[in-house]
């Protein structure tokens, strides 16, 4: 019970917006609005922080597909490198996507099924045109850093020691806002049947799990004791 009782977590909700769910998301997951009951079943826990965040890109952002000459400008399948803007030393390779959640688009809304009103913060990311950045705290560079959004002072601030994540996607913004966060020295987890990936099924689990583990994040069920230490604070 003491232990508990010094518990103070964090559920971070990644990108649950329009243009990443169906019907009509330019970057839809599959079956990625589905979440939403689930996720509003864990924002009524007693989180000491619930934040939700948001991709807020500019129309020329360098993710687009559609902002590169072909040929290799196909979006899910072409890839590019990009240097750190202030380090051409220290480079990213990423894929290339449709046009998605500009700013101020009613695809970069969080999606209707998404109980808002709970959330007690929330983080746009993303708006920096040079750089990827699928992380609700920082860009990939480090050396120097680019882009911070300040959540892990925030986190701070608030004495967390545990950060959950669920969200939109699995193997993307949700596993980089995970890994960050234990990065940043927060024990961190990632709750399973509250995010979807880009990549389904058994095999795409099992890697996500391994990479996960090999940044010291693990994942974890809804119905398990990680999440049941949440549910013992009331």
């Amino acid at each position: 019970m003491t232990q508990n009782k010094a518990l103070k977590a964090a559920l971070i909700v990644v990108d649950l917006q329009e243009d990443f769910c169906p019907p009509n998301g330019s970057l839809a997951v599959t079956n990625g609005r589905t979440i939403a009951s689930v996720i509003n079943c864990l924002l009524k826990l007693p989180w000491t922080l619930r934040v939700a965040t948001k991709d807020m890109h500019p129309e020329d952002h360098i993710s687009f597909a559609s902002n590169h000459p072909p040929p290799n400008n196909k979006p899910f399948e072409s890839s590019i490198i990009i240097a750190n803007p202030h380090n051409p030393d220290e480079t990213q390779t990423t894929r290339l996507w449709p046009v998605h959640c500009i700013a101020g688009s009613s695809g970069s809304n969080l999606i209707p099924e998404l109980a808002a009103s709970l959330l007690d913060q929330i983080v746009e990311k993303g708006q920096d045109k040079r750089v990827e950045m699928y992380s609700a705290f920082c860009t990939p560079f480090l050396k120097p850093k680019i882009v911070e959004t300040g959540l892990a002072n925030t986190l701070r601030e608030k004495g967390i020691t545990h950060v959950f994540c669920v969200g939109l996607a699995a193997d993307y913004c949700v596993k980089a806002t995970a890994i960050d966060a234990a990065n940043e020295g927060f024990e961190t987890a990632v709750i399973r049947e509250g995010t979807k990936g880009v990549e389904q099924g058994d095999e795409a689990d099992k890697k996500l799990v391994q990479e996960l583990k090999q940044h010291n994040v693990n994942m974890v069920s809804i119905d398990g004791p990680e999440v049941g230490k949440i549910r013992d604070l009331r």
